[in-house]
């Protein structure tokens, strides 16, 4: 099966999250103790080599050279994830994963609450992951079902429908680190998906913001543009932070917060003691079906 671009940045979030869970507990920004195991051989001896300090501030400190901050905000943005999730596990009936890759929380899920979990990805990544649980666990929880669709030519609540997604469901929406993957079509393609959910339902979603897609400003990141927009057009959509709500609003959904660098680091940085920058380039936000 021939391999997407975007299907390969699948095992840079789960590196970083497995480097973060070898930072001490009061320290580590992330705490995931699957993300290590999820990852192919080579990776995991990287990681592994992570358990020592310095080799893991080593490592932290080299990802500043392609993306300044971005460490921090990778990071800070699964705990903003984390946070909505478990406030809102009690309101919710089922969780979807949109653009899931080797993400471990569907999993991490499933030894507190029996919801069903959807895993959204292209093909070529649910069948690695379907490949990797298998390795890790044996077989995949009864509560976790995988959905393979492309966000740029297939429809999202039929792909869901077909494996047990009920539109009655007030579903907890991620899209962690997806959508600057795909066009504005596609985006907008994802969304008109999601206009069918329950109202009560919640969407988190991540975005890189368009004046860096169009070149305006860098952000510091010379290296990243060059990688993501020069090179190739791998990064394709963006938002301005006073544009979100406008945009999500169009198909139902009403902004209910959005973090920036700031915040995050006071939120999540600052009780850890680590000094660690955050890029503006990317925000999280959350908002609610109405």
């Amino acid at each position: 099966m021939a391999r997407n671009p975007a299907a390969q940045t699948a095992f840079g979030p789960m590196v970083l999250a497995a480097v973060e869970h070898n930072e001490p507990a009061g320290r580590r920004l992330v705490d995931d103790d699957l993300a290590g195991l999820f990852l192919p051989v080579p990776l995991r001896l990287l990681v592994g080599a992570t358990r020592w300090g310095p080799a893991r501030r080593l490592m932290i400190r080299g990802s500043e050279f392609t993306g300044p901050g971005l460490w921090a905000n990778l990071a800070c943005r699964k705990r903003f994830i984390d946070d909505k999730l478990e406030a809102a596990l009690g309101d919710v009936d089922a969780v979807v994963i949109l653009g899931a890759g080797l993400d471990t929380l569907g999993y991490r899920l499933t030894r507190r609450v029996r919801i069903p979990v959807f895993e959204v990805d292209l093909p070529v990544n649910i069948a690695m992951k379907a490949k990797t649980v298998r390795r890790v666990l044996g077989s995949p929880p009864l509560s976790v079902r995988w959905v393979a669709l492309d966000f740029e030519r297939d429809d999202l609540l039929t792909s869901l429908a077909e494996q047990g997604y009920r539109t009655d469901y007030r579903a907890f929406f991620i899209c962690e680190g997806v959508t600057q993957y795909l066009t504005e079509e596609g985006v907008r393609r994802t969304l008109e998906g999601l206009r069918a959910a329950a109202p009560g339902s919640r969407l988190v979603f991540t975005y890189v913001r368009k004046d860096f897609i169009d070149g305006t400003n860098r952000y510091g990141t010379r290296t990243l543009y060059r990688n993501v927009r020069q090179r190739s057009q791998l990064w394709r959509f963006g938002l301005q932070p006073d544009e979100v709500a406008a945009f999500i609003g169009e198909y139902g959904w009403r902004l209910v917060e959005q973090a920036g660098p700031d915040d995050l680091l006071h939120r999540y940085v600052a009780p850890t003691g680590r000094r660690l920058k955050a890029s503006d380039l990317e925000w999280s936000a959350h908002a609610e079906k109405v």
